[in-house]
């Protein structure tokens, strides 16, 4: 990891997956699923657990957002988008809430928690497209 790379990293409120991120744990998960099935899948799963409050609904865009209240108040977007019949890509967004402007890497080790608990639920192809 380079020098910049680390800096992104800790000293950053915000962390988002693509396809080509330097970080293999953020890159776009695809899964084996259509966006509706993703979406009847992933809002119970989030609106259930403790730490979820979810905030806003658009299966017209494709998106999820709630507030991760474990420790820090980080703000989540997820985007589902189909890319293919039956391949799902699902992005993430995480900001952290706070009073300095860096988190020390808080968000950044969010989103693999996240695209494991997403992985119990459904069926994960890979990173690549």
């Amino acid at each position: 990891m380079s020098f910049r790379n680390t800096l992104n990293k800790n000293f950053n409120n915000h962390s988002e997956t693509r396809d080509k991120h330097w970080e293999p744990s953020l890159q776009t998960h695809y899964f084996k699923t259509t966006k509706d099935k993703a979406f009847d899948k992933l809002e119970p799963l989030f609106r259930n657990m403790k730490e979820c409050q979810i905030v806003g609904i658009s299966k017209e865009h494709g998106e999820i957002s709630f507030n991760y209240k474990a420790g820090r108040k980080v703000f989540v977007i997820m985007t589902i988008i189909m890319v293919r019949p039956y391949r799902t890509a699902i992005d993430i967004s995480a900001t952290t809430e706070s009073a300095i402007p860096f988190d020390f890497g808080y968000s950044h080790k969010l989103i693999p928690k996240l695209y494991g608990k997403i992985k119990t639920e459904l069926d994960f192809i890979g990173t690549k497209e």
